[in-house]
């Protein structure tokens, strides 16, 4: 059994207010459609016995007719190259009650071979010599444990786990999303050959059998330096290892495990470049922009890339700092760029323009009040009453026009 794992596609996403002349549609909207579709063309071409999703398909749970139809033509062509499809609902497309319609509804009346798990409580399917086993986001923490609970291992099969959720491994990790929960480090068990993991955008391994695939884009600057694609899983070439995470009784020998080959599986996506630090100390203004410039066309960045650099040492004497029309015309041809500055009085980064799609929301208000003169149970009072607010605007206004 050979899978490809991917996760946290968002498709829908849209950002940096350019439009597409053309169609009118967003440009970052519209290469995260077009570079999902390159990439269940290359899937297809590596000839999967089943490509797993393990979350976030949509960025929202009312998708833009757009992400409908992407996906749509995605299953037409895995049904045409004879590959099942698997996909759980992750906490930006799952319904936030259980009478409210989600959107995985419409695609389970394809035609293809597709399974999909969304209905806040445990599924499985069996294809081949796998039993996939499905825990979708669900509406409380403790939900997962209830889900798992129900978990039978079918001997003489693969078992692979699907879910969704931050791992007490990386609980520092927090994307202060809606119905972001933490998983249960027990649900992380040894008895599956393999663990999909979705919702943390890095491609990383959190135990010997459990990986998140991470995002197949960039969703945001903060993931510049995170591997992204999919992975490959070999189900049929397995190893045998003693795993370091499983507490063993003193008295007892340590078992021996077998897990899956897991290997990176490149997948297409928008570039998002760091250009790195430029010193401003004693430089020129006009210099610095120059120097922005030649790093741009030095490199021979793709059109319609996301680029970042940062300007460390910007201080009075560079007055209001460096003339923003002067990159008019290198700006045009990339999809964004971000001038960030790191200042010698207070030791921080930040935006030198103001990206409303850069801003941490939830971060700014929690250090606002963190410098607020009140006791300090006002203050967890406030910052409570504060943060849940927050979480509950940005979700209702998730698919709002920019």
């Amino acid at each position: 059994m050979k899978i490809i794992h991917i996760a946290d596609t968002h498709l829908g996403l849209a950002a940096f207010n350019r439009l597409d002349p053309e169609s009118g549609m967003n440009i970052r909207e519209k290469q995260i459609y077009d570079n999902f579709l390159s990439a269940v063309d290359n899937i297809i071409d590596a000839k999967p016995d089943v490509l797993v999703h393990a979350g976030d398909l949509f960025d929202t749970v009312k998708p833009k007719t757009r992400a409908y139809t992407t996906v749509l033509e995605a299953l037409e062509r895995l049904h045409c190259a004879g590959i099942p499809f698997i996909v759980i609902a992750g906490n930006h497309s799952m319904a936030k009650t259980r009478y409210t319609a989600s959107p995985f509804e419409v695609l389970s009346y394809h035609h293809s071979r597709i399974k999909t798990a969304y209905r806040f409580r445990y599924e499985h399917v069996e294809i081949g010599d796998t039993v996939f086993h499905l825990i979708p986001n669900m509406l409380r923490p403790e939900d997962y444990r209830v889900a798992y609970d129900q978990v039978e291992i079918v001997k003489a099969r693969h078992n692979v786990l699907v879910t969704h959720g931050l791992t007490s491994a990386i609980k520092d990790k927090r994307l202060a999303t809606v119905a972001e929960h933490e998983l249960d480090s027990t649900i992380l068990s040894d008895r599956f050959d393999y663990i999909a993991l979705g919702h943390y955008h890095r491609q990383v391994q959190i135990t010997d059998n459990a990986w998140y695939s991470g995002s197949p884009e960039y969703m945001a600057y903060g993931e510049i330096a995170d591997t992204k694609g999919g992975l490959l899983v070999d189900l049929d070439h397995m190893s045998a290892k003693t795993p370091s995470h499983v507490p063993f009784p003193a008295d007892s020998g340590q078992e021996s495990h077998e897990y899956p080959l897991v290997r990176h599986f490149a997948l297409p996506k928008t570039p998002m470049i760091d250009l790195g630090t430029i010193p401003c100390e004693g430089v020129h203004v006009g210099d610095i922009t120059s120097e922005i410039i030649a790093r741009i066309t030095d490199r021979c960045i793709p059109a319609l890339s996301m680029v970042q650099v940062t300007l460390d040492g910007m201080s009075r004497e560079h007055g209001k700092g460096i003339d923003l029309k002067e990159l008019t015309g290198i700006k045009e041809k990339l999809l964004d760029l971000k001038i960030r500055s790191a200042t010698k009085d207070q030791g921080e980064i930040s935006p030198l323009q103001q990206d409303v799609k850069a801003i941490d929301y939830l971060q700014e208000f929690s250090s606002f009040v963190g410098k607020q003169q009140m006791s300090a149970r006002q203050r967890e009072y406030v910052a409570q009453c504060g943060l849940d607010l927050l979480r509950t605007v940005m979700e209702d206004h998730k698919g709002d026009s920019e």
